[in-house]
């Protein structure tokens, strides 16, 4: 994995609404815990087994799957989509929390030490399995933690398994770093990644 600084990177797609003719990549993008959301519900993109193709519509991905209702899905989205905005902060949100000196803010950084050298919030530590631990095990469950990674598609599934372990004042950052560079901190490097094939 190479990580390439970027002056100019495309815009992050945004829309409001998905069908059944969403494809599930477009799917992921629009809602990034959409897979988590249809695992846990349906038993869908968790697995090998139960994987679906990033071409496939959703519509196609439900005849696949016992002919789930269409509608049924769509609204167990859109409800997943709700609930994982109120465990985001945005980045302008997030700058002013971590200029409020009153305000002790835990900034853990879920990307690759190679992306985290190459751009990072001050202040932020890598999450590590040991500070994970230290977190879950040993800090006090009202500590206030911001999960960072590069585009905000990842942090989401982290910042449930904080909550799921009891921590109850984890959001993660909407948009990741790439939106926190964009929108708030421009001396903050962008950059995209490029998969090697050997």
């Amino acid at each position: 994995m190479r990580v390439f600084i970027s002056t100019q990177l495309n815009s992050i797609m945004m829309a409001s609404d998905i069908s059944e003719k969403t494809t599930m990549s477009e799917l992921q993008e629009l809602i990034p815990g959409s897979r988590r959301a249809l695992f846990a519900k349906y038993h869908i993109g968790g697995c090998q087994s139960c994987g679906f193709d990033d071409s496939e519509t959703i519509a196609e991905v439900c005849q696949r799957n016992d002919n789930l209702p269409v509608n049924e899905v769509l609204d167990h989205l859109q409800t997943s989509a709700d609930h994982d905005k109120k465990i985001q902060i945005d980045p302008k949100d997030l700058k002013s929390k971590i200029e409020d000196t009153n305000n002790k803010i835990h900034l853990l950084d879920i990307r690759s030490r190679e992306e985290f050298e190459a751009a990072r919030i001050e202040g932020s530590q890598i999450l590590t399995a040991e500070l994970q631990q230290e977190a879950l095990g040993k800090w006090d469950k009202d500590t206030s933690i911001v999960i960072i990674d590069h585009s905000g598609d990842r942090s989401l599934d982290v910042t449930a398994f904080f909550i799921g372990h009891g921590m109850k004042n984890v959001l993660a950052l909407n948009g990741g770093i790439d939106a926190y560079a964009k929108g708030v901190d421009p001396s903050i490097p962008r950059y995209r990644i490029e998969i090697e094939s050997d």
